[in-house]
């Protein structure tokens, strides 16, 4: 099966049935999309599905032919989008473990709302959990990404 994943195409020797978190890990060595629960409820293995982030542990891989993936590998080849700059800077993660998920997610929030509300970011962060409990840093974060990218739809 052929599959796109961050804007390239990959054959795929593998179940139609395989979630696509192993296909990710196992089979294209994209390590960054991480295995927390296996069902759904962590959110740290969140990928975006079509531009729309899904849980990569639950779906399958034939649910992803001639779709777009983009993984957190993805986002950013030189890791200066606009949400890992402000992970960056305002040093979000501790463990980590959560953060792919996390920026994944907000990717998803600012490329529907310009200036999210806390609300907005409550609603899409909700199925993510980090156990540091770097929530409030997380919501600063997504502020200041929603800022830099409206600096640079300024300076354009």
């Amino acid at each position: 099966m052929q599959i796109s994943v961050n804007g390239k195409i990959h054959n795929v020797d593998a179940g139609e049935e395989t979630p696509l978190l192993w296909v990710l890990r196992d089979h294209l060595g994209l390590t960054g999309t991480k295995y927390g629960c296996g069902i759904g409820a962590c959110g740290s293995c969140t990928v975006l599905l079509e531009d729309e982030p899904v849980r990569a542990c639950l779906t399958l891989l034939g649910e992803v032919e001639n779709k777009k993936i983009t993984t957190i590998e993805g986002i950013s080849p030189e890791s200066n989008h606009p949400v890992q700059q402000a992970w960056e800077e305002l040093q979000v993660p501790q463990c980590g473990y959560c953060q792919s998920g996390q920026i994944i997610s907000a990717v998803a929030l600012l490329s529907e709302t310009d200036e999210p509300t806390d609300e907005d970011i409550d609603e899409m962060m909700s199925g993510i959990l980090c156990r540091c409990g770097t929530y409030p840093r997380i919501r600063e974060a997504i502020k200041l990404a929603a800022r830099k990218i409206s600096e640079q739809r300024i300076n354009q």
